[in-house]
């Protein structure tokens, strides 16, 4: 097991790191809540194959899909950019913190159920964010 610390030293570098996290974290919830609400927009999906084809293209001609689409993209390069600034087995745990956010937004603005299994599953992902970033 190694234990050398993960992070960088203090600094402007361990600052920017977490600024990439927090924005490859907020660009992904963006896209996925978008993403749904748009989709939810469009109505069902079709039972024909031909049909949810069409639908599926259509929906790529959507602005709103399109920002969701480019907002997974520009994820991917701040992520990039935090992997430059920390060890990937102390980062990545992070990601878990966008479960939480896309839950609450759901449950906030699309309808979503919020119940108490997923609460108890929240409590537990934080518990083990804090673990593992010790």
């Amino acid at each position: 097991m190694n234990t050398t610390n993960p992070l960088p030293k203090k600094g402007i570098r361990f600052s920017m790191g977490f600024l990439y996290i927090a924005l490859t974290i907020l660009l992904t919830v963006y896209g996925q809540i978008v993403l749904k609400w748009q989709l939810d927009q469009a109505g069902e999906f079709p039972p024909d194959f031909g049909d949810k084809l069409i639908f599926l293209f259509r929906q790529l001609l959507n602005p709103w899909v399109i920002s969701s689409f480019a907002s997974a993209f520009i994820a991917s390069l701040t992520w990039m950019a935090a992997m430059t600034q920390f060890e990937l087995s102390f980062a990545y745990p992070f990601m878990s913190l966008s479960f939480i956010i896309v839950a609450m937004i759901s449950f906030m603005f699309l309808g979503e159920t919020f119940t108490w299994a997923k609460v108890g599953g929240t409590l537990v992902i934080i518990a083990g964010l804090f673990l593992i970033t010790r």
